[in-house]
């Protein structure tokens, strides 16, 4: 592990956050930043071109993985188990009353990506995408120590706020990179928004190079200190 420097540098990809991020979490993002280089750490832009299908891709490699892996929840070996007059009825009514909604849709679109006429169209680009954003992560790495979004593009919705799925999904954009370069992140608090007369939290989501988890903890308690 390479050794930190006192002052980090902070690696923001500007590019991404132009769009899609609501303006009230974009100023309390900035206004963090603008505390951090106050305190001597450096800005730098970085570039990620393939973080903007980086959502695309995780929710064509993640449902696949959801999908393989729950198969063996199945009311016989392993999962809640719901006895029918047959054995497929016990495996019907083991997966619809021991999935909720979200879980089975995931379950759905993993088993279709993965299908045979599929894979090749969908789960081995997806996985394509996966390794080049990896090298696009190690590339911008070269010139900062972490790299700073904010954790999400809006505050806490209200529950049932949000019908649409895809909708939900878009609120993962900023943190689901970390899912697929394997990379270690941490979000941390950094202000609030208000919303309706009513302050919301917003945070601050950083991520380091693999095996640089410390880089993390140093600037989560440089972050927690300008609270």
């Amino acid at each position: 592990m390479r050794a930190l420097p006192k002052r980090l540098r902070v690696g923001v990809p500007r590019h991404l956050l132009a769009e899609g991020v609501d303006a009230d979490v974009l100023a309390a993002f900035d206004a963090m930043l603008a505390k951090l280089e106050s305190e001597g750490h450096t800005l730098v832009d970085v570039e990620l071109p393939t973080s903007s299908h980086a959502l695309a891709a995780y929710y064509v490699i993640m449902p696949a993985e959801v999908s393989t892996n729950l198969a063996r929840l199945d009311g016989m070996r392993y999962g809640h188990a719901s006895r029918g007059a047959t054995l497929l009825e016990d495996y019907i009514a083991s997966r619809t009353e021991g999935f909720g909604e979200e879980t089975l849709r995931r379950i759905l679109l993993g088993t279709f990506v993965l299908s045979s006429g599929y894979i090749d169209a969908y789960y081995k680009k997806a996985d394509a995408a996966r390794a080049v954003l990896r090298r696009e992560y190690d590339a911008a790495f070269e010139s900062c120590d972490v790299i700073a979004f904010p954790t999400t593009p809006s505050p806490a919705f209200k529950f049932g706020e949000k019908s649409d799925p895809l909708a939900m999904y878009l609120g993962d954009i900023f943190t689901i990179t970390a899912n697929l370069t394997g990379m270690p992140a941490l979000s941390l608090p950094m202000g609030t928004v208000v919303r309706d007369g009513t302050q919301l939290p917003v945070g601050i989501h950083f991520t380091a190079p693999h095996q640089a988890e410390e880089a993390l903890f140093t600037i989560g308690r440089i972050v927690e200190g300008l609270g």
